[in-house]
C-alpha cells in the first residue's frame, strides 16, 4: 500500500519506524511545522521529522493541514491510506477523502474511554489499572470511528505517564500494521472495525497547567494518581503557606506516597502537616494522609524531601493548599 504517515511526537516514532522498514511505501510525512518565536525560528523536538530526513522522505509541514492548499498535495501524492498518531491537527472529512481508503490512527486508550489529546494521562489520573491502545478507521469525529485493533497493557502502581508513553508507543507497532492488512483486504463498502458505544465515551482533554494544582480534599490516593499523571508536564504543585515567609513558596511534588487510611488518626483539616520532622513530610488530606517523597521547590532543583526539610522545613498544622 502508498501510505502517508501524519505524526509529530515520540509516540508516531516506533510506527513511523516500522512503516519505514515494511513492504509498505511511503509517500511523505505530513507534521506540524517549528514553532516561529517571532524573533527566531526555534528548535522544536520534532523526532518523526528526524526519522523522515533520514529516510530520504519528502516532509511536509502545512499550518493548517485542512486548507484547500494541503488537501491539494495530499491529493496529487495519490496515497492509498493515511496512518496518523501524534500528529496534532485533527483531518477534516475532505482532507480524509483525499487517500482511498481514509486514515487510520493509533491513539493511546481503549477507546471510547479517554477520547481526547491526553488519554494516558487521564487514564493514570482515574486510577485505572489497565490502558492500551487502539487503532481506529478515522472518521470527521474525533476519536470516534470504528475499531479495527485493540491491545492493552497493565498500568503499574508506580508508573507516571512519562514512564507509559513509549511503552504503549512500542505496543502499538503491531496493531498498526494489521489494521493497515484489514483494510489492505476491505472491499471499501461492507461494514469494517468495532461501532463504538457513545454511551461508554469518556474525555480526555489537553492538559492545562491549572490541572497540576493540588485539591487537598481529595483522597491521598487520587492526589498520588494526580501526581503521577501529570509528569512531567504540567506538574502537581501545591502552596506552602507559613507567617514566617514572605509570600507561599510553590512546591512541585514528583513522587509521594498514599499512607494507609488506618494510620489516619491525625483530625487535622486537609493540607494540615501532620508530620515534620528533618526527615519525613506527612500532610493531611480529604481522606488518609500521604508521605511527601520527592520535591522541587519554585526555583531549585529536584531534591529528595529530606533535603527539603534541612533547609526551611514545614511546621507542624502548616497549611499546603
Amino acid at each position: 500500500m502508498r501510505l502517508i504517515m501524519f505524526g509529530t511526537g515520540p509516540f508516531a516514532v516506533p510506527t513511523f519506524e516500522a512503516l519505514i522498514q515494511s513492504p509498505h511505501e511511503i509517500a511523505a510525512l505530513f507534521t506540524r511545522p517549528i514553532a516561529d518565536s517571532g524573533k527566531r525560528r526555534k528548535t522544536a523536538e520534532n523526532p518523526t521529522r528526524d526519522v523522515a530526513e533520514s529516510a530520504g522522505l519528502p516532509v511536509f509541514d502545512p499550518m493548517n493541514v485542512n486548507d484547500p492548499e494541503s488537501v491539494e498535495q495530499l491529493l496529487k501524492l495519490n496515497a492509498d491510506l493515511f496512518v496518523v498518531c501524534d500528529y496534532g491537527q485533527i483531518l477534516s472529512r475532505d482532507c480524509l477523502a483525499a487517500s482511498k481508503l481514509g486514515g487510520i490512527n493509533l491513539h493511546g486508550s481503549l477507546l471510547p474511554k479517554y477520547r481526547g489529546a491526553a488519554p494516558i494521562n487521564w487514564a493514570i489520573f482515574q486510577g485505572d489499572p489497565i490502558t492500551g491502545i487502539t487503532i481506529i478507521h478515522m472518521t470527521a469525529k474525533l476519536d470516534g470511528g470504528p475499531c479495527l485493533v485493540k491491545a492493552e497493557t497493565e498500568i503499574g502502581s508506580q508508573e507516571t505517564a512519562e514512564q507509559i508513553e513509549p511503552r504503549l508507543a512500542q505496543l502499538g507497532v503491531t496493531p498498526v500494521l494489521e489494521a493497515i492488512e484489514v483494510l489492505e483486504n476491505w472491499d471499501g463498502n461492507s461494514p469494517i472495525g468495532q461501532i463504538q458505544d457513545p454511551a461508554q465515551a469518556t474525555r480526555a482533554p489537553r492538559l492545562k497547567k491549572s490541572d497540576g494544582k493540588i485539591s487537598w480534599s481529595r483522597s491521598a490516593a487520587e492526589i498520588v494518581n494526580q501526581i503521577r499523571a501529570f509528569q512531567p508536564w504540567p506538574g502537581t504543585f501545591t502552596n506552602w503557606n507559613n507567617e514566617k515567609l514572605k509570600q507561599p513558596l510553590r512546591i512541585i511534588i514528583h513522587q509521594a506516597t498514599a499512607l494507609p487510611e488506618q494510620n489516619d488518626l491525625s483530625g487535622k483539616a486537609p493540607g494540615r502537616v501532620v508530620v515534620s520532622d528533618g526527615h519525613t513530610l506527612i500532610i493531611q488530606t480529604g481522606s488518609g494522609q500521604i508521605s511527601i517523597d520527592t520535591v522541587q521547590p519554585a526555583g531549585k532543583r529536584v531534591m529528595p524531601i529530606g533535603d527539603f526539610l534541612r533547609g526551611r522545613a514545614p511546621a507542624i498544622d502548616d497549611l499546603f493548599q
